[in-house]
């Protein structure tokens, strides 16, 4: 099953953090945090604008990204849990 995102949404595959400290602790899962970062899957054609053309998207397939904490609405594909959010929900892209 593939998703194509509609207007100016993106879908994003979130990454968990880490389960491990850099000391070697292990994280219980109750302290962890819902995550803000992940890997942009699709996106979808860009916003209609008032003069019938599209407005192009900064994002890419495959970008890195930050969002807010409760961003988005969370989907299962797959048994797989991701996000579907719009571009100005996008906090900013991660490089390297």
């Amino acid at each position: 099953m593939a998703v194509k995102p509609l207007e100016d949404r993106v879908l994003v595959k979130p990454i968990e953090a880490d389960t491990k400290t850099a000391s070697g602790l292990y994280l219980p899962e109750a302290s962890k945090e819902k995550p803000v970062k992940g890997e942009v899957v699709a996106v979808g054609p860009g916003k209609r604008l008032d003069n019938g053309k599209r407005g192009e998207m900064s994002i890419r397939v495959g970008d890195t990204v930050v969002y807010g904490k409760y961003a988005g609405t969370e989907v299962e594909i797959k048994n797989v849990k991701h996000l579907i959010m719009r571009e100005t929900e996008l906090l900013g892209v991660i490089d390297g």
